[in-house]
């Protein structure tokens, strides 16, 4: 039984910014909040003398950023692989745009879509399409498992929600808060939910993956 564990990338924003929709387009870097989140993951790590066998990240500056970082933390010693598949949907029009606008523009319900029921607004220009999404999610997930100890993959709210879409088990907000993770485990075909919008802490980390 695999264990992966699943990452959101830190802030993109800092004070004073004013916080709009960050697609696969918008190609933010961290900001200093967001690269001491992934310090916190790398440092929770290395006190539970815990170090992935692979690290996986998306393609965008902040999820390769944060992968650094951990890395760096925990004394990787390979690779970051990095995986399309981990790359945050592009929101179309929705990019670049704030809370405010979108329902300006598109309504609270189509807002409500994704915020609350966690499910893409009907007749949005997002993509790729739901049927990719929900493939890339499955695929980069059945394909992360190391021969031996657990697989760091870093990526995005977005791809994260159908990560919880296409799992099983324990019952949470689909929403990861920035520096978050998850935990899932591969048991036969399906993926189980151990953990979910967690704090990256020390001994949490080290119950579910030591």
């Amino acid at each position: 039984m695999a264990r992966l564990l699943l990452a959101r990338h830190g802030n993109t924003f800092g004070p004073g910014d004013t916080p709009v929709w960050v697609g696969a387009r918008e190609d933010l870097p961290l900001v200093e909040k967001g690269e001491a989140q992934a310090a916190e993951l790398g440092i929770a790590l290395r006190d539970a003398r815990l170090r992935p066998a692979r690290i996986l990240s998306g393609p965008l500056k902040r999820t390769r950023r944060a992968a650094e970082i951990v890395a760096d933390l925990t004394d990787f010693g390979g690779e970051i692989e990095i995986d399309d598949r981990l790359r945050e949907i592009d929101y179309g029009s929705w990019g670049g745009k704030t809370n405010e606008e979108i329902i300006d523009l598109f309504g609270q319900e189509a807002l409500d879509y994704w915020n609350t029921a966690h499910r893409r607004p009907p007749n949005s220009d997002w993509s790729p399409d739901e049927a990719t999404l929900k493939t890339n999610a499955l695929s980069a997930l059945a394909d992360a498992p190391a021969q031996t100890g657990f697989t760091l993959l870093v990526t995005s709210n977005g791809v994260l929600r159908y990560v919880y879409g296409e799992s099983e088990g324990l019952a949470a907000d689909a929403k990861v808060k920035t520096g978050h993770v998850c935990v899932v485990e591969r048991r036969n075909n399906t993926f189980h939910r151990l953990a979910w919008n967690d704090k990256p802490e020390t001994g949490r980390l080290e119950d579910l993956l030591g």
